[in-house]
């Protein structure tokens, strides 16, 4: 669950935040058409996402990096259009039709915004069910919980952004938008770098320092677009206990109150949604993706060109390792485990087809991937399938399971 409330909040957090921003900065303004464009903008962003997150997982037809490529540049030019337009002299030109001709540009980024962050989430019931689970499973239940969470999360953020922003005059939003768009227009703008770099349409040695920094800084440019934002609900949050606006009577003196109460709440919303997500992006992440030791290696016989691993050596019912190295100094894993209520063994590489070598490890009793951390059903270990170890073929003779160097070396491949 950790793991996919963890992608799901890095997905889906900055744009919940710069999209209410921008809501709150154009609604206000933008009039009946221009309110009906970027809600329309929105939904066919979804549904494009809902495509987009097909193709990718049934066809070959999209290139993730060509169609980020156009998605980042038209975003550039979206926001570069919306500076210029609200720039004073423009923005007196058009008159009354300047937040509607806002909108434009602003429907485009909300439409982009949503077509980009959207595809890899709404593929999430796909993804879980590769490694094993079905929708009716209890795992596929804890998994989907944590996209849940990431979702409510974003949703939180888009609201409680919008109404705090919306609370402030327009010159002052206006700028405000302008700064966290920019922040994300300058992530945008590295990674097209990265991927013009990457196809060697740019040779430079100076960007791709650039481009390796900021590839391995990301969540700066998170942190960038929640530090533009953070300090307004903390001023509103103050204000709103020292309010002193003039009032004629008792009744417009409580609809003040009532309307600072408001803004307090939301204000402490948007705070603390704002603080789950750099804890969910920060110390929960470290936390789940801490290294996880996997168990030593054990001695077993070779000879005959085999490895002989002893029945008496793996009764235990807990899981066993065992290695072979190779000529070119490949070791190939193996794992061993008795099945419960059984006299039979699960028996594999310590690999798989989705996750590769990354191998299995026992925990309470229960053998768990190393890498997507699904829990294994012990009594499948040895058959094809989901995140199964890979399955090797062996042979029994006595008090010993037989497993020819020859078979392992096939395997070679899974474990450079």
């Amino acid at each position: 669950m950790i793991k996919y409330l963890i992608t799901t909040t890095e997905a889906l957090a900055v744009p919940g935040v710069l999209l209410g921003m921008l809501f709150a900065w154009i609604y206000g303004r933008a009039g009946s058409i221009g309110r009906r464009i970027l809600i329309i903008s929105a939904a066919a962003g979804f549904i494009a996402a809902c495509v987009m997150s097909w193709l990718k997982n049934n066809t070959k037809l999209i290139n993730t990096g060509n169609v980020n490529l156009y998605i980042f540049s038209i975003s550039i030019i979206a926001f570069l259009i919306l500076v210029i337009l609200d720039i004073g002299p423009i923005r007196k030109i058009l008159g009354e039709k300047s937040g509607l001709v806002l909108t434009i540009p602003a429907a485009v980024l909300t439409f982009l915004q949503i077509l980009y962050s959207f595809p890899d989430i709404l593929a999430s019931p796909y993804t879980i069910t590769l490694s094993g689970n079905t929708f009716f499973s209890t795992g596929f239940l804890i998994r989907f919980s944590g996209v849940l969470l990431g979702i409510i999360l974003m949703i939180v953020l888009f609201f409680s952004a919008y109404l705090v922003v919306s609370k402030i005059k327009i010159g002052p939003a206006g700028a405000l938008v302008k700064l966290a768009f920019f922040v994300m227009a300058l992530q945008q703008a590295s990674k097209i770098l990265q991927t013009l770099l990457s196809k060697r349409i740019i040779v430079s040695k100076q960007l791709f320092q650039v481009v390796k920094y900021t590839y391995n800084h990301q969540n700066m440019f998170t942190y960038g677009i929640l530090l533009t934002v953070v300090f307004l609900p903390i001023v509103l949050w103050i204000r709103s206990f020292h309010v002193n606006e003039p009032y004629e009577n008792p009744a417009q003196h409580r609809k003040i109150k009532a309307r600072w109460r408001s803004i307090r709440r939301w204000s402490s919303a948007l705070l603390a949604a704002m603080l789950i997500t750099t804890l969910t992006i920060t110390a929960v992440k470290s936390y789940a993706n801490r290294p996880v030791e996997l168990s030593p290696v054990e001695e077993c016989e070779q000879r005959d060109d085999s490895l002989y691993i002893s029945f008496d050596q793996v009764s235990d019912g807990h899981l066993h390792r065992f290695a072979y190295t190779t000529d070119d100094n490949i070791t190939i894993r193996v794992i061993v485990i008795k099945k419960p209520g059984s006299s039979s063994y699960g028996i594999g590489l310590d690999a798989c087809d989705i996750c590769g070598e990354t191998g299995y490890y026992e925990r309470k009793g229960q053998v768990i991937c190393n890498r997507c951390d699904v829990v294994m059903n012990v009594n499948t270990i040895g058959f094809k399938g989901g995140c199964n170890p890979k399955v090797i073929e062996y042979s029994v003779e006595g008090n010993y399971i037989i497993i020819p160097f020859s078979t392992l070396i096939e395997h070679k491949s899974d474990f450079k």
